[in-house]
């Protein structure tokens, strides 16, 4: 089990993220995108960044494993070490 609990809930994540790629355009670099997010809802920048890394993943738009199938293979993962 993890040591880490979700402090923001999946809306809040979704919405952090959507707000910084709809208003990209309007600031130069993504940072300062993200860094006039991070007022509404109080997260560090490097969190926000790493959210925003995973939705590009899971779209296909960065390399890397989607969330789905790194789920799949933690529930995999665990029966195995279960079995054994």
């Amino acid at each position: 089990m993890s040591n880490t609990r979700n402090r923001f809930s999946l809306e809040v994540r979704a919405r952090a993220v959507r707000m910084v790629l709809e208003n990209e355009s309007d600031y130069p670099p993504r940072w300062a995108a993200i860094t006039s997010i991070l007022a509404k809802i109080g997260c560090v920048p490097q969190t926000l960044s790493s959210w925003i890394k995973r939705r590009e993943v899971d779209s296909g738009l960065r390399a890397g494993v989607p969330s789905d199938v790194a789920d799949r293979v933690k529930v995999l993962g665990s029966r195995l070490i279960q079995i054994q």
